[in-house]
């Protein structure tokens, strides 16, 4: 058993997950959340993870901002996108001289906590996670992922490996010097499961009916991931070599098929980014998440009408401006094949 425990500070469904699979190795683990009413479930009942195999329970430590632990020994950051910046700043005094911080989050988030705490104390991570909070201190787990983890700095080292091993109940991640590999494929993918939040059906089905327009979204994350040097890495049923600019046809086809097939399986239909315009009537992460993405292409003069329209209708579904309806797919659809 390692001696200090890990710290998750956002106890929502990434951080939450894990936080219970890190209990359930017997892995010392303590939690952190903005919201009292997810801390007070978590304090009385425990916190819940439901899944198709019953219900994992983890009666772990949980602490609201206020009366947090002093000190931060290894912390696992599972905040939204556009809270990275606040919460690494509320973790950096509070961090050990040598504690380190992992991005397990959506996005690319490392440089901003990096500029908090420092590149050295900086863990770089992918996560590919279906869950969802049901309600405070209960999480619904639809079906295990992908994981890689590694050095910001570059790299990897003991203490990536150690929080791999430490996971294991979880999953096996992989220990990588290229976790941007795969943060850059996830942007293509998450591009699409976007998407699908624009209408009121479940992923795979929107996958499979606008074809044009996912692939026209994976691709404008690709060219910007290729103009960066960025080599793509796939995972669980996605292979983002079938989505570049130029790919081939017949192979683009076979694997949005079988992508369709994967994500029909899976307990979780709706993405979390609908969860939050639909469900939770709050900001989504996605101009946050694609924030980088628009400004790098401007940076290397390439052209992603798609993802900027993306981003410009979430924006409007959060505020109310217009309704979800499966006319924006068939709008981004035209789009991307003119």
């Amino acid at each position: 058993m390692t001696e200090n425990p890990y710290t998750v500070v956002g106890a929502g469904a990434i951080g939450g997950t894990l936080a219970a699979h890190l209990h359930a190795q017997g892995v010392p683990v303590q939690l952190v959340d903005a919201d009292p009413l997810h801390v007070a479930a978590i304090r009385e009942n425990g916190l819940q993870i439901k899944s198709p195999s019953g219900v994992l329970a983890a009666d772990v430590p949980c602490y609201g901002l206020d009366d947090a632990p002093a000190t931060l020994e290894r912390v696992l950051l599972a905040v939204k996108a556009q809270a990275t910046d606040s919460a690494a700043a509320w973790i950096a005094p509070r961090l050990s001289s040598g504690g380190y911080v992992a991005s397990l989050q959506n996005g690319l988030n490392e440089a901003t906590i990096a500029r908090h705490v420092g590149a050295d104390r900086t863990v770089i991570a992918f996560v590919d996670l279906f869950a969802d909070v049901l309600e405070p201190g209960v999480i619904n787990d639809g079906g295990i992922g992908a994981m890689a983890l590694g050095e910001y700095a570059g790299g990897t080292s003991d203490r990536v490996r150690q929080l791999a091993h430490d996971l294991r109940h979880w999953g096996t991640p992989a220990v990588t010097d290229n976790v941007a590999g795969y943060l850059w494929s996830k942007l293509g993918f998450g591009a699409m499961l976007t998407a699908t939040a624009l209408a009121d059906a479940d992923m795979s089905e929107l996958i499979d009916r606008h074809r044009p327009a996912m692939n026209e979204l994976a691709a404008e994350v690709f060219d910007v991931a290729a103009a960066e040097g960025i080599t793509l890495e796939g995972f669980d049923a996605f292979d983002p070599s079938c989505y570049t600019r130029g790919a081939n046809t017949d192979r683009n086809s076979e694997a949005t098929d079988d992508l369709v097939k994967w994500l029909s399986t899976q307990t979780k239909t709706r993405s979390g980014i609908w969860r939050d315009i639909a469900v939770r009537k709050r900001p989504t992460e996605v101009p946050t998440q694609y924030g980088p993405v628009l400004e790098l292409a401007a940076k290397h003069q390439l052209e992603v009408p798609l993802i900027e329209e993306l981003v410009l209708i979430i924006t409007q579904l959060e505020t109310g401006a217009i309704a979800m309806d499966e006319e924006h797919l068939t709008a981004l659809d035209r789009k991307a094949t003119r």
